[in-house]
């Protein structure tokens, strides 16, 4: 309860000071998790915290279902740009060249490690999550096809590692429970339940919305609290067939997305800062999580290969993906360069945590929390530099 009372007073506190803070570049993630390390470390930390692994998990992965929710309908409000922002080729050729290059580094700082513990490694912190850079997905000052690249990146690439990412768990996983047969197919079985669930229910959900206003039986109100509760309903329900509930929950946002922006009224502004409130009680326990991975120090080649992650990995393939379209290369630097790390590198790694050996839980926890805290700061502190750049270049503002 202690850490419940803190946690509420945090975000009480930072809704008053929000907007000062971010004038000096420190975003909600950063400061969240800077709290958590500070209140939950040592022996008698200031706030005591009980950290049960399975219930953060279900803690996080509802977070992270209601954010691909909101990634899922976001993207869909890009389409009126009327043309491609290079979607295609972040998602077709970087993703897969950035998780293939995190590998290779990973093998180069970690020799004799496993490839497929290094795989993992790789597609826990190579996925794109911009909660450390919300902000500026809707600064105006930033041209809408860098936030369009960035969010629709963001929304997708998640879930189309999701499946890869358990199948190189479960070959890691194989001498400790289910044949690799059985687990590969739990998770096929798991995404196309989730797909099936999602497309009911969102075009349900969709055609009902519709039918309501259209019809005058539902006032606004009710029609944004009937937003919310689709990412909570897509994943309970996905994940109690035995489905996938990230993926439920994404393809449910992209079936209601349509009839969410033609309402009138801002009709998923609850569910967007809903998910906010919830992503920052992550950040703070995330403090509590890296304050444990890291009791013992950290290692040079941890903190190395997640400098590699967020640099080489990403902005040589998204550079070389995005040559050649039409795009100036500032805004292919800016595309490059803000792929933030976030809630999705979090719930993988709680993941492999629970189902892999201890030796091999610890080294994914750490790899994320070195990567995670390092995007937090680095892209924290420069998304503002990099908006006010755009600023001074309006020629590029468009």
């Amino acid at each position: 309860m202690p850490a419940f009372i803190v946690v509420l007073s945090l975000l009480f506190l930072w809704s008053l000071v929000s907007r000062r803070l971010a004038r000096w570049s420190i975003t909600a993630p950063i400061a969240f998790v800077v709290a958590g390390i500070v209140l939950t470390r040592g022996p008698h930390p200031a706030v005591p915290f009980d950290l049960d692994a399975h219930s953060f998990e279900v803690a996080v992965e509802i977070v992270l279902a209601v954010m691909l929710f909101m990634d899922a309908t976001e993207a869909r409000d890009y389409e009126r740009l009327g043309r491609s922002v290079g979607e295609g080729r972040l998602l077709g050729i970087a993703l897969p060249a950035s998780v293939a290059l995190a590998t290779v580094l990973g093998a180069l700082v970690f020799p004799g490690t496993s490839w497929w513990l290094l795989a993992v490694a790789a597609l826990v912190v190579m996925p794109v999550d911009l909660a450390p850079i919300a902000g500026f997905l809707r600064d105006a000052r930033v041209p809408l096809r860098v936030r369009a690249a960035l969010n629709i990146e963001g929304g997708f690439n998640d879930g189309l590692i999701s499946p890869l990412f358990l199948f190189c768990v479960a070959n890691l996983a194989t001498a400790h429970g289910s044949t690799f047969a059985e687990l590969l197919w739990s998770v096929v079985k798991g995404a196309l339940l989730a797909v099936v669930i999602g497309s009911l229910l969102g075009a349900g959900a969709a055609w009902l919305v519709r039918r309501a206003r259209d019809d005058g039986w539902a006032r606004p109100a009710a029609l944004r609290t009937a937003s919310l509760v689709l990412p909570f309903l897509a994943y309970a329900v996905a994940t109690t067939a035995g489905g996938n509930g990230f993926v439920a929950a994404f393809v449910t946002g992209l079936w209601y997305a349509t009839t969410a922006h033609a309402i009138a009224g801002d009709n998923l502004g609850l569910v967007h800062e809903v998910s906010e409130l919830m992503a920052l009680a992550v950040w703070f326990t995330l403090g509590k999580v890296a304050t444990d991975a890291f009791a013992d120090g950290v290692s040079a080649r941890v903190v190395l290969y997640g400098l590699l992650a967020l640099t080489v990995a990403r902005l040589a393939p998204v550079m070389a993906s995005l040559t050649g379209t039409d795009l100036p290369r500032t805004e292919r630097w800016a595309v490059a360069w803000l792929g933030s790390r976030g809630v999705t590198s979090i719930v993988f790694a709680l993941l492999a945590y629970i189902q892999l050996p201890p030796d091999e839980s610890d080294f994914i926890v750490q790899v994320m929390c070195t990567t995670v805290l390092l995007s937090v700061a680095l892209h924290g502190i420069t998304q503002e530099p990099v908006a006010r750049w755009f600023a001074r270049a309006p020629q590029s503002a468009t």
